[in-house]
């Protein structure tokens, strides 16, 4: 499998925030997106994840654009989580609605949870845990609907050092099983031998 990014372009309200973008992905590798704020690593992952519209150039994954949204797995800055439901309920309904008719099933919710360290919250409403437990729980997602490619906004914000490692392992797993991994972060997130694309923000 390839994800090939050729000359994307993205505006937002009505400014160039993405210029002329180029990057090729392939079974197994890491890009890290860097750069300043406001240097549009978030709009690009967004616009990746289909959540914004392309300016220009295209996205395409081997060669069908039409394929690209139901490889990917976006995690971004809302946990996506409704606060009344219990962690449980919330994967049950995100490996649900995620799901995919041609891929294997994913883990069950106890034990996505128990690869962040998690497995005892799985009856407790969301809305009750910290910032740092919403954040791993954002995270498990990934687990219960397998998909081949995870595109990460920050995804060390809120978790302390335990919690990162946790993730660092999670991401090496799916790298090894052939996944890609695009994270934007101002922080190292245990990817290694991953490629690097800095982003200057447009002028």
């Amino acid at each position: 499998m390839r994800l090939l990014a050729e000359k994307v372009c993205v505006d937002r309200g009505g400014r160039r925030i993405v210029e002329g973008v180029d990057f090729v992905l392939s079974d197994g590798q890491a890009l890290i997106l860097s750069g300043p704020n406001g240097a549009g690593k978030s709009t690009l992952l967004r616009a990746i994840a289909g959540l914004l519209p392309l300016a220009a150039g295209a996205l395409t994954l081997d060669g069908e654009s039409e394929e690209l949204a139901a490889a990917l797995h976006y995690v971004g800055h809302a946990e996506g989580m409704k606060p009344a439901l219990t962690v449980r309920e919330n994967l049950d309904f995100w490996a649900s609605f995620l799901a995919r008719a041609d891929a294997a099933a994913g883990l069950a919710p106890a034990q996505a949870l128990d690869a962040f360290g998690l497995a005892h919250v799985l009856d407790i409403p969301a809305g009750y845990l910290s910032a740092g437990q919403k954040r791993r729980i954002a995270l498990a997602r990934l687990l219960v609907a397998p998909r081949p490619i995870w595109l990460l906004d920050e995804p060390t914000t809120a978790l302390d050092v335990r919690a990162q490692e946790a993730l660092a392992a999670v991401m090496a797993r799916h790298r090894a099983g052939g996944g890609m991994v695009l994270a934007a972060t101002h922080s190292p997130v245990g990817l290694d031998n991953a490629a690097e694309l800095k982003l200057g923000g447009v002028a």
